[in-house]
C-alpha cells in the first residue's frame, strides 16, 4: 500500500509538473512573440528566461514547492536564471524515481544549459561594470561629492579602497566641475592601472522643491551647552581676508567673518578680539591658531549675533586695532513645519517664506515654496499623500486651486521639521505624466556621451521613455554606452520586463533606487519589491545596483548601526553596491569591502553556500 501511495504521488507530481512546463512554454512563447522586434541578437537567450520566469510565477507554487521538497526535490525556489532547465531537470529526476529511463544526453543537456545561463549574468555583469576586483565578485559604485573636482589624493583613495564605478549626479554641480572629477579619476586611473566605470546620473522628470527667501545677513555663534548651561562645546569662526563674503553658507563647514586683510595679519594665536553683537552684548573671540595668510581660527565660548559692520577690537602692544566686518552672505529663511500646519505649494516660482503672522499672533499667511515643475499641478487631486524631502514631511492634499496644491502636514517630528530648497517632491497616489528627458536632461545627455562609459536614467517609468533615451543617446553618438534605469516608482515595478527588454539594446542595468522608491510604494513593501526586482533581473540576467542609504551612518557619522551592517550583507546578492557621499566615505569602503567577503563565503544570490563551520 506505501508503494502504491508513493507510486501514485510520483504519477501526481508529474502531471502536475508536466502542465506547469506546457503552461510556462506557452506563455514564454506569447511573450516573445510580443517583444521580438525590441530584443536584439545576444539578448534573446536571457529574453527567453525572462519569458520563462514570468509564466512560472503568473501560477501560485507553494503547494507544488512543499511537495517536491518533501520528495528530496528541487522546490524550484532558486531556478531565476534558469527556469525550463530546472523545470526539466524536476521532471527527469520525477520520471527516474517512477522507474523509467531518462537518456544521459538528456540530462547532459540540463546541465549544460544551466551552466550556460549562468555564465550570461556574469558576462552581461561584464560588459556593464567591467571585470570584478579579484577578492570579490560585488563591484562597489560610489557617488562623488563635489570636492572629487578639486581633491585628486580623495579620488585616488576612493579607488584605492575598491571604487568600481564612479557616479556623478547630474542634479547637482556643473560641466566644468564634472569634467575636473573625470580628469582626477582618469589621472588616478593611469597612476593605479586600475579601470573604473563614469555613470553619469541624468537628474530625469524629478519633482523638487523651489528657492527659499533669504534672511537678513546675520551669523549666529551657538556653542553647545548642556542641562545646567555650562558652555560643552564652544563656537568656531575663521576670520577670512580673502575677499570671500562672509557666513553659513561657505564652502568649508565652519561659519566665517570677512575681514580686511591689513587688520587680520596683526592677529597671533591667544590673542582676544571683543566685540559688541547686535543684540549689544559685550562679547569676545580668541584666536586659536593662523589656518593661512588669509585665514585664522577664533573661538567663542558665548552666543553671539553677528551681522555687516559689526566692530573688532583687539590689542597689539599698546594700540587698540579695529576693523569691522565686510560683506555677508545672508542664510535662507528657516521654514519649520510641525504636524497640523498647513503649507502652499505654489504654481508661481515665488521664494518660499514661513508664515506670517498679525500684531496679536495670529497667522495671516500659511508658509508657502514653489515646485520646480509647475506642470504637475495638472495632476493632483484633493486627498493624494504627499511626500516631501525623502519622507521627512509627510502631507495630504487638501485642495488644488490657482495659487497652487494646499497641503495639510499629516507627518514631522515633535520639535518641527525644517523644509528647504532643492528637496525632493513624492506624489505617490497621483498619476502624474511629464516628460522622461528635460532639457537640462539633454544638454547633459551630449556631455555625458562624451565623457561617461554608462548613462542612468532617473523616473523613467515605461519602455517608451528608455527608447526615447536611447533614440537620443544615438543621435548623439552614444550607442556604444550601457544605460542604467532606476527603478522608483510603482509604475516603473510594473514595467520592469518591458524596460528590461527595451534597454537591453545596449549592455544594461537596473539600480534598486531604495529612496524615492519606498516612499511611492510605501515602506512596508519596500523589502518585498526589492527582492522581486532581484529575482526578475536574475532571470533576464541583467545585473543589479543595490542603492540608497547603504552604510548611511558609516558613512556620514563614522558608525555604522547593526541593521546597516545586515542590509550590506543582503545587498552581496546584487552585482554592485552603491555608497553616497559623507565624510567617512573611505572608512565605509573598507567595512563594506569586508562584510562582503564574508557573505560572498556564505551565499550567491539566493543560494545558501555551506562552507565549514567552527564548531
Amino acid at each position: 500500500m506505501s508503494n502504491n501511495s508513493q507510486s501514485y504521488g510520483l504519477e501526481a507530481l508529474m502531471e502536475k509538473m508536466g502542465e506547469l512546463h506546457a503552461s510556462v512554454k506557452a506563455t514564454q512563447s506569447q511573450l516573445l512573440e510580443h517583444w521580438r522586434p525590441s530584443i536584439r541578437g545576444p539578448f534573446q537567450q536571457s529574453a527567453a528566461n525572462l519569458a520563462a520566469y514570468i509564466g512560472l510565477r503568473r501560477h501560485d507554487l507553494r503547494e507544488l514547492q512543499g511537495d517536491l521538497a518533501a520528495m528530496g526535490l528541487s522546490s524550484l525556489g532558486r531556478c531565476e536564471g534558469h527556469v525550463l532547465a530546472t523545470l526539466d531537470a524536476v521532471i527527469q529526476a520525477l520520471k527516474r524515481m517512477h522507474g523509467e529511463t531518462v537518456p544521459r544526453e538528456d540530462i547532459e543537456k540540463v546541465k549544460h544549459a544551466m551552466e550556460e545561463d549562468q555564465l550570461l549574468l556574469r558576462r552581461h555583469t561584464n560588459q556593464l561594470l567591467g571585470p570584478a576586483p579579484s577578492h570579490r565578485w560585488t563591484r562597489f559604485m560610489v557617488t562623488f561629492p563635489t570636492e572629487a573636482a578639486t581633491d585628486y589624493p580623495f579620488v585616488r583613495d576612493l579607488l584605492t579602497r575598491g571604487m568600481s564605478c564612479a557616479r556623478i549626479n547630474c542634479a547637482h554641480d556643473s560641466h566644468a566641475v564634472w569634467e575636473n572629477m573625470i580628469d582626477n579619476l582618469r589621472r588616478a586611473e593611469l597612476e593605479m592601472g586600475k579601470r573604473c566605470k563614469v555613470l553619469m546620473d541624468l537628474a530625469g522628470p524629478k519633482l523638487r522643491t523651489g528657492p527659499v527667501a533669504f534672511g537678513p545677513p546675520v551669523l549666529h555663534l551657538n556653542p553647545k551647552r548642556d542641562r545646567e548651561g555650562k558652555t560643552v562645546k564652544e563656537a568656531h569662526v575663521t576670520l577670512d581676508s580673502s575677499g570671500r563674503p562672509g557666513g553659513s553658507n561657505r564652502r568649508s563647514s565652519l561659519p566665517s567673518l570677512s575681514v580686511p586683510h591689513k587688520w587680520l595679519k596683526k592677529l597671533r594665536a591667544g590673542d582676544e578680539v571683543h566685540f559688541r553683537d547686535l543684540l549689544k552684548r559685550s562679547r569676545k573671540l580668541r584666536i586659536a591658531e593662523r589656518l593661512s595668510p588669509t585665514e585664522v581660527l577664533a573661538i567663542c565660548s558665548d552666543g553671539a549675533y553677528i551681522g555687516p559692520g559689526t566692530r573688532l577690537e583687539h590689542h597689539d602692544g599698546d594700540k587698540k586695532l579695529g576693523a569691522e566686518t565686510l560683506e555677508f552672505s545672508p542664510d535662507p529663511l528657516e521654514i519649520r513645519l510641525y504636524e497640523g500646519d498647513v503649507l502652499l505649494l505654489t504654481r508661481e516660482p515665488l521664494p518660499g517664506e514661513s508664515q506670517k503672522y498679525d500684531e496679536t499672533g495670529n497667522v495671516v499667511a500659511p508658509p508657502h515654496i514653489s515646485c520646480q515643475q509647475p506642470e504637475v499641478f495638472s495632476f493632483l487631486q484633493s486627498g493624494e499623500k504627499v511626500w516631501i524631502d525623502d519622507g521627512r514631511i509627510g502631507a495630504l492634499i487638501e485642495k488644488v486651486d490657482g495659487a497652487g496644491a494646499w497641503l495639510r502636514i499629516t507627518h514631522a517630528r515633535k520639535q518641527g521639521e525644517k523644509l528647504g530648497a532643492e528637496k525632493g517632491l513624492n506624489f505617490p497616489d497621483s498619476h502624474i505624466l511629464l516628460p522622461a528627458l528635460s532639457e537640462k536632461d539633454r544638454t547633459d545627455l551630449a556631455f555625458a556621451v562624451e565623457h561617461a562609459d554608462i548613462i542612468g536614467c532617473s523616473f523613467f517609468h515605461q519602455a517608451s521613455d528608455i527608447d526615447e533615451l536611447i533614440d537620443l543617446m544615438k543621435q548623439l553618438g552614444g550607442g556604444q554606452l550601457g544605460i542604467i534605469a532606476k527603478i522608483e516608482t510603482h509604475k516603473a515595478v510594473e514595467n520592469l520586463p518591458e524596460i528590461i527588454i527595451h534597454g537591453s539594446r545596449h549592455d544594461f542595468g537596473i539600480m534598486i533606487a531604495r529612496g524615492d522608491l519606498a516612499l511611492e510604494i510605501g515602506y512596508e513593501r519596500l523589502a518585498e519589491i526589492q527582492e522581486e526586482i532581484l529575482w526578475v533581473c536574475e532571470a533576464a540576467h541583467v545585473p543589479v545596483v543595490w542603492a540608497t542609504q547603504v552604510l548611511e551612518s558609516m558613512v556620514k557619522l563614522g558608525i555604522p548601526s547593526r541593521a546597516e551592517i545586515t542590509d550590506a550583507a543582503m545587498a552581496e546578492r546584487a552585482e554592485c553596491i552603491m555608497l553616497n557621499k559623507g565624510e567617512y566615505l573611505l572608512n565605509a569602503l573598507a567595512v563594506l569591502d569586508s562584510v562582503v567577503m564574508r557573505m560572498q563565503n556564505h551565499q550567491s544570490k539566493k543560494t545558501s553556500k555551506f562552507r565549514a563551520l567552527h564548531w
